[in-house]
């Protein structure tokens, strides 16, 4: 059964790893990976990712991007949400430790960004503003 506006917000506000797919070259399928992500109900979901990355520069040929996130217990639960790229701005640190804490242990958040600051490189915040939404839960059935 297809979730309502708010129950689908809601659920993509859980940190769920999501699975990010964007259009790639001719002859390619989409790539497709598992990403961290933000979002609050009603706002732009964001991701942060390597400035260089394929990702990085896929989105920016396509100019938007897709994001599944899904569960299997209590019951089978997916939404995935399909839009525009809103904005491309460098990556704070702030930001950086935000994400990092949605999926980290408080105490292992810092020390995972002083990392990808030191290894990974510049980062950059893509912004996606939610165009089109696809939503059920199998338990409602």
């Amino acid at each position: 059964m297809a979730l309502t506006r708010e129950e689908r917000e809601q659920f993509l506000a859980e940190p769920h790893v999501g699975a990010l797919s964007v259009a790639a070259e001719e002859g390619r399928a989409p790539l497709t990976v598992p990403i961290w992500y933000h979002y609050e109900p009603g706002g732009e979901l964001w991701i942060l990712t390597g400035r260089d990355s394929r990702k990085a520069q896929l989105i920016g040929a396509a100019g938007r991007f897709s994001m599944m996130v899904d569960r299997v217990a209590p019951t089978v639960r997916y939404v995935s949400v399909e839009g525009p790229v809103a904005a491309v701005q460098p990556g704070t640190r702030e930001e950086h430790l935000r994400l990092a804490a949605r999926y980290l242990p408080k105490d292992k958040a810092e020390a995972f960004v002083d990392y990808a600051e030191r290894e990974l490189g510049p980062h950059v915040i893509i912004r996606m503003r939610p165009h089109h939404w696809v939503s059920s839960d199998l338990g409602q059935v």
